[in-house]
């Protein structure tokens, strides 16, 4: 869907790799400029993250070496970095000398506090951003610390998925207006963002700040159980609909226990039994049970687990390529699912490079 689209990407960690990345899943022709020493470095030399890529590698503390990356700078539609503010500018690539050379490109800047603000140059991760900006309050049950999948919410929900947005939005604004922008996507901003959902069914009672009276952070039916095999349940039958269906298959219909939904004082109660209900058993015997309802009820398991499930497999979300299990490309365009593209060396296109730069002089 973005063939045509060039994006520099400026080697860096996490978030910006993973946008540059689902870039590259959707069609864009994204050059990846690492650097020469892979010291420091937590991936591979052939990163999952890479996948789809070009790579050139060069010293950006080399005069002859920036030349090259604007060069490729001067031909892309936009750049992703994902230093601490300032950083570019010392280089000698931040956004002015960029716009210079190409005045429609999009700069990308990929950062965890944004490019001002008090905590601008602070170092922080994942969970720093998502609990500053409020992401990670309603993420457990009351009496455990919060806890939320690693990199998930903040790394690529917040940071990621909103760099690309903006990216995307930068380059259609660009196509009419031949102005490229300076994208500041921040993870706490991102993340904050994303709780607009949740603070869009504030009405009395259902978005509390004392933990565990909420409308999605209480309720017995809006919880994570464990089962005998030590495996866990998960459960949100929101819906009264969904709730009685979900009573039904546990044979709880015409318990008095269960008999108002909402009301806060029966939740703890309520609780206790499902917990003393779904220990007794299996998650295979409860995957049985709730297989094909609309209980709105399932299984938690391990990637290797989701890759094995029929419905994951029937759609091919999970694929093994390279030896290593990943997900495939998404969204998906016409119901096709995208090619996962292998990821390159490091410095495995440096002669196609600058022989395109050579060949347009």
């Amino acid at each position: 869907m973005l063939n045509g689209i060039r994006i520099v990407e400026i080697e860096g960690l996490g978030p910006g790799p993973f946008a540059a990345m689902h870039l590259a899943d959707l069609g864009a022709d994204v050059i990846v400029i690492h650097r020469k020493s892979t010291s420091g470095s937590i991936t591979t030399d052939e990163s999952l993250l890479d996948r789809g890529k070009r790579s050139i590698a060069l010293d950006l503390k080399d005069p002859e070496d920036i030349e090259i990356a604007l060069c490729i700078i001067e031909n892309s539609d936009a750049l992703i970095e994902g230093f601490r503010p300032g950083v570019m500018e010392r280089l000698g690539l931040g956004p002015e000398v960029c716009h210079a050379r190409n005045p429609a490109l999009v700069f990308g800047r990929m950062t965890g506090w944004g490019q001002t603000g008090s905590r601008a140059q602070q170092a922080g991760h994942d969970l720093n951003y998502i609990a500053t900006s409020g992401a990670l309050w309603y993420s457990s049950v009351p009496g455990d610390v919060p806890m939320t999948p690693p990199t998930l919410v903040g790394d690529i929900g917040g940071g990621a998925n909103y760099l690309a947005i903006g990216i995307l939005a930068g380059i259609l604004g660009a196509k009419s207006s031949g102005k490229g922008c300076v994208v500041d996507a921040s993870i706490v901003d991102g993340s904050a963002h994303m709780m607009n959902l949740l603070m869009a069914i504030k009405q009395p009672d259902q978005l509390q700040e004392t933990r565990g009276q909420s409308l999605l952070d209480g309720p017995h039916w809006c919880r994570t159980y464990a089962c005998s095999d030590g495996k866990f349940i998960t459960v949100q039958c929101l819906e009264p609909k969904f709730y009685s269906e979900f009573l039904g298959l546990l044979g709880l219909t015409n318990d008095e226990t269960f008999a108002s939904q909402f009301d806060k004082s029966m939740w703890e109660f309520q609780i206790k039994k499902l917990t003393a209900i779904f220990v007794t058993k299996p998650s295979t015997h409860w995957d049985k049970i709730f297989e094909g309802s609309d209980a709105c009820v399932a299984i938690v398991k391990t990637p290797q687990e989701s890759h094995e499930d029929p419905h994951m497999q029937s759609r091919g979300t999970w694929q093994v390529e390279s030896g290593h299990l990943q997900a495939t490309a998404a969204p998906r365009f016409d119901g096709t699912r995208s090619k996962i593209n292998a990821a390159p060396t490091r410095d495995q296109h440096r002669v196609n490079i600058l022989n395109e730069i050579a060949a347009r002089k």
